[in-house]
């Protein structure tokens, strides 16, 4: 047996309270009748008083009482096992953080407008597993597949653009450490959701989009950033090539939209924080799910009615006892007992209400 409630279970200790509690009131009473008549006159004074009744009728009360305490309490027995399954999709957000995510074409940069719908994204998908992968010149594990969405909030603090030890755009590296995630099965419950601004000077992409498609990984790209781009800003001037120009970045939307496509994903241009990622929610949600976890559960009844009835019945006898018998029998033993006197007038003139009419004569 369990409880639902049990920090009530405290009120158990009134029980013996009110117990102790209406004993000393009665004794009290007792003892004040006691100061003003003998105990031996207490059958003609109180010829309906039982302790034995009284007794009873604290019993009552501190069942009444326990009874109430349990039931606020609710005991729970009973019920049944039964197994809950949690099913889901497996998704992977891999993060773009080379130097060109610094790019302000999105203010305030494309990687924190990134890192926000990383955000928005692991909240609105509870019931699935989620990972984190860091990509640059290297693809590096933030964070294996976990139903603990709250680490992906924690970790994106520590991104910054080009804190990876490889610098560099190579979006190939971060998708084979996202494959390496997601287990070598072939399957169709595993999504991968890349984050960039889709410059990639590594190569290698359209091998390891072929690699995603034949382990049923389907892609969904947010790309971020603008088409005019912007400068990169780089120690207090902005990135500048070898012959000393600014270098613009922009958004590559021909190297993410492909690769989308390609895996039966699909692709969202984000122009900033506000963007909604509703309808990649939506084609993520249409993904075949499979278990995630499960485990027996077990069912307690509430059984709260049965100590309330026992309350009831306790307080019902408690008021319907009480320590004094029903005032129709004490009045039915009084005049048995007087009349074991000689009738109500009592001594000789009982007697001589009793004898014949020649008796008197003869006693006269």
């Amino acid at each position: 047996m369990s409880f639902a409630a049990p920090r009530l279970l405290w009120l158990l200790a009134l029980a013996p309270l009110a117990a102790v509690a209406a004993a000393a009131l009665w004794r009290r009473r007792l003892r004040a009748d006691a100061a003003w008549a003998a105990r031996g006159l207490w059958d003609r004074l109180m010829p309906s008083f039982r302790r034995g009744r009284l007794a009873l009728s604290i019993t009552c009360l501190t069942l009444s009482v326990a009874g109430t305490a349990l039931a606020l309490a609710r005991p729970r027995w009973g019920g049944a096992a039964e197994k809950v399954e949690r099913r889901g999709v497996d998704v992977v957000f891999l993060l773009d953080s080379s130097l060109s995510m610094a790019a302000p074409d999105i203010p305030p940069s494309r990687l924190f407008v990134a890192k926000a719908m990383v955000r928005r994204l692991g909240q609105a998908l509870p019931g699935d597993r989620v990972a984190l992968v860091q990509t640059e010149g290297e693809g590096m594990m933030l964070a294996p597949l976990t139903l603990d969405g709250a680490v992906l909030d924690l970790l994106l603090d520590t991104i910054e653009p080009g804190s990876l030890p490889r610098p560099g755009t190579e979006l190939a590296t971060g998708v084979d450490t996202a494959l390496r995630l997601f287990g070598p099965q072939s399957e169709k419950h595993r999504a991968l959701v890349v984050l960039s601004d889709g410059e990639d000077h590594g190569g290698g992409l359209d091998t390891a989009t072929a690699r995603l498609k034949d382990a049923g990984v389907v892609v969904f790209a947010l790309g971020i950033g603008t088409p005019e781009g912007s400068p990169i800003p780089l120690g207090g001037d902005f990135k500048r090539d070898e012959s000393g120009k600014v270098v613009i970045t922009r958004l590559h939307e021909d190297t993410l939209e492909p690769m989308a496509r390609a895996t039966g994903g699909d692709y969202l241009r984000v122009t900033s924080a506000a963007t909604d990622p509703t309808p990649i929610l939506r084609q993520i949600d249409r993904l075949e799910k499979r278990t995630l976890e499960s485990e027996t559960v077990t069912t307690r009844e509430e059984r709260f009615q049965w100590p309330l009835l026992l309350a009831a019945a306790a307080l019902l006898l408690q008021l319907a006892v009480g320590p004094f018998r029903a005032a129709g029998r004490a009045a039915g033993e009084q005049p048995g007992r007087l009349r074991s006197n000689g009738g109500p007038e009592g001594g000789a003139a009982g007697k001589a209400a009793n004898q014949r009419p020649g008796q008197r004569e003869e006693a006269a």
